[in-house]
């Protein structure tokens, strides 16, 4: 079964993440909500709380098969302030793990330098800080383990593209149809 783990931060887009991590889930993907506050409980920024299952602190990366980064600001210069999460992400990328990253948050991986010679797309104004990155229009992109998404309303496809990436494309099919996603 594969194993997401996506981090949260105060300040975070709320759908883009739930919505995402709903659709993972509906398809048998194991998600773990992480927290990088230093609290269980973390605030979006339309005020909605939304209590993960661990703090960063608490777990162990590495048994994570994507790291998924939800944009929304302030939450994408908290998770960007992070310095163990960029550890994280580092290792993850030289380990030939996912990343995905919906909105800003492509942002924190462009100044990681971890979007480099590969095709990106993310909230149009953060294209500058993809930094090295091939820009796209699209509104989801694969560039070998680095998925990005323009913002929330493509949430959805960016569920389903890790779907596929993880299970294929007959379960991500499956989900689309039973959400009944156009």
């Amino acid at each position: 079964m594969s194993n997401v783990y996506a981090f949260l931060a105060d300040g975070l887009e709320e759908v883009e993440c739930l919505a995402v991590t709903d659709l993972l889930v509906r398809a048998g993907i194991k998600v773990t909500l992480v927290s990088i506050n230093g609290t269980k409980e973390v605030t979006g920024s339309h005020g909605f709380c939304i209590s993960t299952d661990a703090l960063l602190t608490d777990v162990n990366c590495s048994h994570a098969d994507v790291l998924f980064l939800p944009g929304g600001m302030p939450g994408t210069k908290n998770l960007a302030a992070c310095a163990p999460l960029a550890d994280e992400l580092i290792k993850a990328d030289k380990e030939g793990r996912r990343l995905a990253a919906i909105c800003a948050a492509p942002s924190v991986l462009g100044r990681l330098g971890l979007l480099k010679g590969r095709k990106a797309t993310c909230f149009p104004g953060f294209e500058a800080e993809l930094t090295g990155a091939e820009i796209s229009s699209a509104p989801v992109v694969t560039d070998g383990t680095v998925t990005t998404a323009k913002g929330l309303g493509c949430a959805l496809d960016l569920g389903l593209e890790l779907i596929r990436l993880l299970i294929g494309g007959e379960k991500a099919a499956e989900i689309k149809a039973a959400i009944q996603y156009k």
